[in-house]
Order: structure tokens, then C-alpha cells, then sequence
């Protein structure tokens, strides 16, 4: 491939994310956030080291002094978008979420709620899911930014919760961190299947719904024929769905 083709479908790329037009003014803070959003789809698409500033200004229809104007360096982009996101809705506040849960010490609820609301989130806003994927592969800062100012916290609520419940005899004496990483691990690795690597959910197609509902049985109960049955009878139902997809 030569440098020409190469440029082009540079230039293609970012075509593809440009806005319809804008009205030659906007108000400052309506400015800020179409850049913002820009700057997203950008950065999922091609990741961080692919992405330039001055690609972020064509794709937005401004001048590069203007994306500085508003952000004055890389580092404030990057934290407005967690910003933004941690404010779009309660699926990135997990103490939010399942306050009422904690308070009522109800374990079925408190891992429901947060089950569905990352499933939730992640379905409605597939390109924040590969913007962070980006970030991690490319050891970019906004990975550590995103432990620190998300995941880390997941941990703590849920781990704080465990302990205490550990303590309460309602839970088994496992080191809490190991039980938040086998929770957020089947909910993470389900939305990539149905995002990334089975978007027609051909292995397995069930609602956000009914995958909270699951994998909060599978680890409150476990699969061992002593444990307490799923809820609704989905146990036979999905080895039956199983069974026909391997035929």
C-alpha cells in the first residue's frame, strides 16, 4: 500500500464521523460537548495513537485552536470523557444504583442491579466499550484513569459488601476480590461476545434481563446439583438451546 492510498483512507476515516453541519456559532458549552463526542467516536474507531487533534477539529468542523480553546491539553480531553460518561446515567454509578440494595442487605438485588446496569450500559454505548479497549492495548492513560475513577470503586463497594456479609454468616469465607473479579469477569466477557465477537448472539441470545438474572444465581448458588435451582426454569431451557446449537 502506498503513502497515497494510505492518506486517503485516512481521510475517509475521519469523513466518516464528521457531523452534519453546524451553524457557524455555537454556544460555548453545546461547542465543548460536540467535540467531546467527535473526540469519542475518533478514538474508538482508530484508537488514541491513531487520532490526531487536528482530525478531532476536521471531524468536528472547527480549527485545531479551537478543540485547545476548549481543552487545553490531551490529559483534560481524556478526563471530561470519563466525566461525561459517569454523569450520562446511573449504569456508571454503581453506589447509585443499588443504594436501597445495600441498605436492605438484599444480595440478590445489590449484584442484579449492578449486572444490569453494566449490560445495559454497555448495549447502549458499544463505543465507549472499544474506546476503553483501545486505551488498555494501548496502555494509554485513560485505562488507568478509568481503574481509578470506575473500576476501582466497583471493587470496594462490592468487596466492602461481601466482607460485611461474610461476617453476617451469609457468605462463605472467599477473599471478596476474587468474587467481585468472577462477577464482573462473566458480565464483561458477555457484553464483548454480544459487542465485538457475536453481535447476531448466535452461541447465546438471551435479554440483559434475564444474563443479571443468571449470573447473580450462578454466584449465589452455584451449579452443583445441591444448589438452589435457577430462577424460572432457565436451566433447562438453556441446555436445551445449547444442545441444539452444537447439532
Amino acid at each position: 500500500m502506498n503513502k497515497e492510498t494510505t492518506i486517503s483512507k485516512s481521510a475517509a476515516a475521519v469523513a466518516s464521523v464528521a457531523p452534519a453541519p453546524v451553524p457557524a456559532r455555537m454556544a460555548a458549552e453545546d461547542r465543548r460537548h460536540q467535540i467531546l463526542r467527535v473526540a469519542v467516536t475518533l478514538f474508538s474507531q482508530r484508537g488514541f495513537g491513531g487520532t490526531t487533534t487536528k482530525e478531532i477539529a476536521q471531524a468536528a468542523g472547527v480549527s485545531e485552536a479551537m478543540v485547545f480553546r476548549h481543552y487545553a491539553t490531551k490529559h483534560e480531553l481524556y478526563s471530561a470523557i470519563l466525566d461525561h460518561k459517569a454523569c450520562s446515567g446511573d449504569q456508571m454509578n454503581p453506589e447509585e444504583l443499588v443504594a436501597e440494595a445495600l441498605k436492605q442487605k438484599d444480595d440478590r438485588a445489590v449484584f442484579e442491579r449492578l449486572a444490569l446496569g453494566a449490560l445495559e450500559h454497555h448495549e447502549i454505548d458499544p463505543e465507549f466499550q472499544r474506546l476503553l479497549l483501545h486505551s488498555a492495548l494501548e496502555k494509554h492513560e485513560l485505562a488507568e484513569m478509568f481503574f481509578e475513577k470506575f473500576l476501582r470503586r466497583v471493587y470496594e463497594l462490592l468487596g466492602g459488601y461481601i466482607a460485611e456479609r461474610q461476617r453476617d454468616g451469609a457468605m462463605i469465607k472467599i477473599d471478596p476480590a476474587i468474587i467481585v473479579r468472577a462477577f464482573v469477569g462473566m458480565i464483561i466477557h458477555h457484553s464483548l461476545n454480544n459487542n465485538l465477537w457475536d453481535p447476531e448472539r448466535r452461541l447465546l441470545n438471551i435479554t440483559n434481563q434475564e444474563a443479571a438474572k443468571q449470573f447473580t444465581a450462578i454466584l449465589l448458588n452455584g451449579i452443583s446439583p445441591s444448589s438452589t435451582a435457577t430462577p424460572s426454569g432457565s436451566s433447562a431451557k438453556s441446555s436445551a438451546n445449547f444442545s441444539s446449537r452444537k447439532k
